[in-house]
């Protein structure tokens, strides 16, 4: 009898994970190879997929199961670069898009995201990137390379300039001339109020990318991260926007990034039900939209 293969997502049968059926693919990328503080980031795909055997299939604040319309994990990728990463994402992510299935990437550090993102822009019209993450990510270069963790955002204006960014509260000051403040979103101004996530999303286009950083919670609720930052969001501000988000706008495509485990199962448990949750906010609001690929 041959070994059967790990369970995927949710820790869901096979039943449900046929990739011809599934609605979703969850796709790992234990990449950490330009993190410049703590390492380990590359354990955080298998480390969110194991917390995601304990989720309950039932949401209660959507009344939904979306584990019913299948979720598929793919074999993770790996590589020796962040070259041949970007290279590797994006043929695999350009498949799946191509197959109609919304991705979702599980880092690995940040730089996971360049690739994936480059895919998005590539088959969906006037994209828009919604960035939540304490770092802005807009160096154009960081300890010699453009493909560092610190260089996504730098990376993704070659492919969209329609980037908002919440929850920032570290940088460069080398990045203040090459970010638009009238699309950031900075902690230290929203983190006692929600009426800025209106004009937040107001600011996104009808196809919308996200890109989540897990230090942008704050480090009470999130402290497995490679670089945690003082002063972060709470969950449910956070999912108060990725649930206006999901209810005006078409959500294609997401990716969790930088979970850096410890032994601490809470934080890996709070990614899991993160994606949950968002896949649960897109499958109850998808009825209002269709997709429009380029």
């Amino acid at each position: 009898m041959s070994k059967s293969s790990p369970p995927g997502f949710c820790g869901l049968p096979n039943n449900k994970t046929d990739y011809t059926q599934a609605l979703t693919v969850i796709l790992p990328v234990p990449f950490d190879k330009t993190s410049t503080w703590l390492k380990g980031a590359d354990k955080g795909p298998a480390a969110i997929i194991e917390a995601s055997s304990y989720l309950e299939f039932y949401d209660i604040e959507t009344d939904s199961e979306v584990f019913k319309k299948g979720i598929f994990t793919a074999k993770p990728i790996d590589a020796v670069s962040s070259p041949a990463l970007i290279k590797k994402t994006d043929s695999a992510v350009s498949k799946y898009l191509q197959d109609n299935k919304l991705v979702v990437t599980l880092g690995g550090e940040h730089s996971v995201s360049i690739g994936v993102i480059k895919s998005y822009t590539e088959h969906y019209e006037d994209l828009s990137i919604l960035h939540l993450d304490a770092h802005a990510d807009s160096r154009d270069s960081y300890e010699g390379s453009r493909y560092n963790h610190a260089c996504v955002i730098a990376r993704a204006r070659e492919c969209t300039g329609n980037i908002v960014s919440v929850g920032i509260r570290s940088m460069d000051a080398s990045e203040r001339s090459v970010v638009d403040s009238k699309r950031m979103f900075f902690a230290h101004m929203i983190h006692d109020s929600d009426k800025w996530i209106n004009r937040a999303v107001n600011l996104l286009t009808d196809n919308v990318y996200i890109t989540i950083d897990l230090d942008v919670f704050d480090p009470g609720i999130m402290p497995s991260t490679g670089t945690p930052e003082p002063g972060g969001l709470g969950w449910y501000q956070v999912m108060k926007l990725l649930s206006s988000v999901s209810q005006s706008k078409r959500i294609v495509g997401f990716d969790v990034v930088e979970l850096c485990p410890s032994n601490a199962k809470a934080p890996d448990f709070l990614a899991a039900k993160l994606i949950y949750m968002l896949l649960s906010y897109i499958e109850v609001n998808k009825p209002r939209y269709t997709r429009a690929p380029t």
